[in-house]
């Protein structure tokens, strides 16, 4: 911010100078996302930039090509699961790379000094189940909703829509949850190949479940499915069993990313860590 005159009349002002947004899309996001994206920047009043990373993709597949004599493919065009996530996790991870190139030189382009931080955007759910990749574009300097619940979330997004006369959030809040790393499916004529919570095996409102009770309840995987075979009559107990074994499969496996996510804030009791809070 160079005028010393500088006198915001809303809020918009203020986001314009301060903060970026930037969509980094691939050959499989789809124009929804890249439209809503640009909805909310202007709503805001974001600087925005709408930026395509294949050409960094399709040099690391080549690496790899170079390097083995062999390419990889997506599991739709024939590849094997290993294939199918290792090309996910490299789009991920090229995101977290330009995120903090651009958050470095972005002021530099506009004519000014200093540097901008990273803002992450993965959520406790995505936390405890481990639905993340290391060094992804979950990475970042400051996670400003990494100690809020997907459950939360969407009730703030909608009440934000209503309050601030910006329907574009209550879209997203409504959007069924995709990480866009998969092909285009030319069968369905859709992105519908991934869905989050078809790949977890879990909605987002039963890990927000596991996580209150796991953390404010200290429940383990009886005293879980005792409480939630009775709460979740809609469900067999065999069912409630099956999801109460994935959930603790799953968070055991991903111990060790927990080491590597994003500091946030603690927002509510149900938060993925208490140490990961206190960094003294």
């Amino acid at each position: 911010m160079q005028d010393p005159k500088f006198t915001p009349t809303k809020y918009q002002d203020i986001v314009d100078q301060l903060f970026v947004t930037c969509y980094l899309g691939t050959k499989n996001s789809s124009n929804d996302t890249l439209d809503r994206a640009a909805r909310v920047a202007q709503g805001i009043g974001s600087k925005h930039f709408a930026v395509n990373i294949d050409d960094t993709y399709d040099q690391i597949i080549k690496i790899m090509e170079s390097a083995t004599g062999k390419v990889p493919k997506f599991s739709s065009q024939g590849g094997s699961m290993s294939e199918d996530l290792a090309l996910q996790n490299i789009q991920a991870r090229t995101r977290m790379v330009v995120s903090f190139f651009m958050a470095q030189l972005v002021p530099w382009a506009n004519g000014n000094q200093g540097f901008l931080l990273v803002l992450g955007a993965a959520n406790i759910a995505e936390g405890l189940f481990g639905y993340l990749t290391k060094y992804d574009c979950s990475a970042a300097d400051l996670n400003p909703i990494g100690g809020i619940n997907k459950t939360d979330l969407r009730a703030f997004l909608k009440w934000f829509a209503k309050d601030a006369n910006l329907d574009v959030f209550r879209e997203i809040a409504e959007a069924k949850p995709s990480a866009e790393l998969r092909p285009f499916d030319p069968k369905t004529n859709s992105y519908s190949t991934q869905d989050d919570e078809e790949e977890m095996g879990l909605t987002y409102a039963e890990l927000d479940e596991f996580g209150r009770l796991r953390k404010i309840e200290r429940c383990g995987p009886l005293s879980m499915f005792e409480r939630l075979v009775i709460k979740w009559d809609h469900l067999t107990p065999s069912q409630v069993s099956e999801k109460v074994k994935r959930f603790f499969t799953a968070y055991s496996k991903s111990r060790h990313k927990m080491t590597v996510l994003t500091p946030s804030y603690h927002a509510e009791s149900y938060g993925v860590d208490d140490n990961r809070f206190d960094l003294r």
